[in-house]
């Protein structure tokens, strides 16, 4: 598999890379992307790809579940580079259909990581066990899908350095939903 890549990467080169040179040589001295795009880490969603979006254009966080855990330096981290230094003027939160964890989380399972780090979204499940009437498995597993998106943009309200910066008109957040069947995003909020 790891010959694939490299043959991968000589074809971008050769119809990317090379035509674009000028696009790549200002992004070898810097980027200023204006999205701050978190994603799930499934293979089937590839923000730049699904959105046509140039190299440079999206900063991205992929994680299981397309998460916004609320105790994460690695996250926090990310959020604060993209807000406080690229001055990202938009931020997406992106989950899918067909999204493995949202699955993980409707199941019991006998991993270790994967439920404690679906913790983190276990209200969006909670949430839709709450409705009164009885859903097809699929319409379950994609309201779950959907409310994990509406769950995780309040945790990103949660930040304050997000709170000031959305206050302040400096950023707008985003929820979408890629659906792998059609091709198409949607907004949820």
């Amino acid at each position: 598999m790891i010959d694939n890549l490299f043959d991968g990467n000589q074809r971008f080169i050769e119809k990317d890379f090379k035509p674009h040179g000028e696009h790549y040589s200002k992004l070898a001295k810097g980027q200023s992307p204006k999205v701050l795009w978190i994603g799930c880490s499934d293979s089937r969603v590839p923000p730049e790809r699904i959105t046509c979006s140039r190299a440079g254009e999206i900063f991205v966080h992929r994680n299981i579940g397309n998460v916004v855990p609320n105790n994460d330096w690695n996250f926090a981290t990310v959020l604060e580079y993209a807000l406080q230094h690229l001055k990202v003027s938009d931020i997406v939160i992106c989950g899918h259909g067909d999204c493995g964890a949202m699955k993980a989380l409707d199941a019991d399972n006998n991993d270790v990581y994967i439920p404690l780090w679906l913790n983190n979204a276990r209200r969006a499940k909670q949430v839709v066990d709450a409705v009164d009437k009885p859903l097809s498995p699929q319409d379950r597993k994609r309201r779950i899908e959907l409310e994990n998106i509406r769950l995780q943009m309040e945790h990103l309200r949660n930040y304050p350095l997000v709170r000031r910066a959305e206050k302040e008109g400096k950023v707008s957040l985003h929820g979408l939903y890629y659906d792998p069947e059609s091709g198409k995003l949607t907004k949820v909020i």
